[in-house]
């Protein structure tokens, strides 16, 4: 009888228990007021640096991880990266971060990537701080922009957007060196 009466009380907590926590719309959001993150007024940041990509050689920065699907185009392709930022536009120069995400080949016309990337920043006081960056790069186009969908550390709720400026590239190694110029609101 005692066991029986358990099997009862424990299956009307189990249908009771949901209806009586969810309320109004459950616990899990709430409003909440910045300051007690810490957020005071918003600041927007101009960085500038340089994205080193290398495809070959004996430690190459990006690999291909799925080849396209055509001779013809890069579409399909997807490549993982690691590529240095560095602050001038020679690759011996001071490496500020690294570039690390995936670029894919995302159109079947034209030279197109989807680029995922967090720009991670090892110096000064945006070491250990990232931008998030997703968009679409038209490789060709003199200039290319994408949107900064986020951060972390000093980015914290970061918004705004980059401009890609390629300043060289190898046909024959496939190395490239590409300006970034990153406007970003942050707190």
């Amino acid at each position: 009888m005692t066991k029986l009466i358990f099997l009862l009380v424990t299956q009307i907590v189990f249908l009771v228990a949901p209806l009586v926590s969810t309320g109004d719309g459950g616990d899990f959001a709430r409003t909440m007021n910045q300051k007690h993150l810490g957020l005071k007024k918003e600041k927007l940041t101009h960085l500038r640096f340089y994205w080193q990509d290398s495809l070959k050689g004996r430690n190459p920065s990006s690999v291909m991880i799925q080849q396209p699907v055509s001779n013809t185009s890069l579409f399909g392709s997807i490549t993982m990266m690691d590529d240095a930022l560095t602050l001038d536009v020679s690759r011996n120069s001071t490496v500020m971060g690294q570039a690390q995400g995936i670029y894919a080949g995302a159109a079947q016309g034209q030279l197109s990537f989807l680029m995922l990337m967090n720009f991670a920043f090892k110096t000064g006081k945006y070491n250990g701080s990232t931008i998030a960056v997703l968009g679409r790069n038209t490789v060709l186009s003199k200039v290319r922009e994408m949107p900064v969908v986020g951060g972390s550390g000093v980015f914290r709720f970061a918004r705004g957007y980059v401009q890609a400026r390629t300043m060289s590239f190898d046909f024959k190694s496939g190395d490239a060196t590409v300006e970034y110029n990153c406007y970003v609101l942050h707190y």
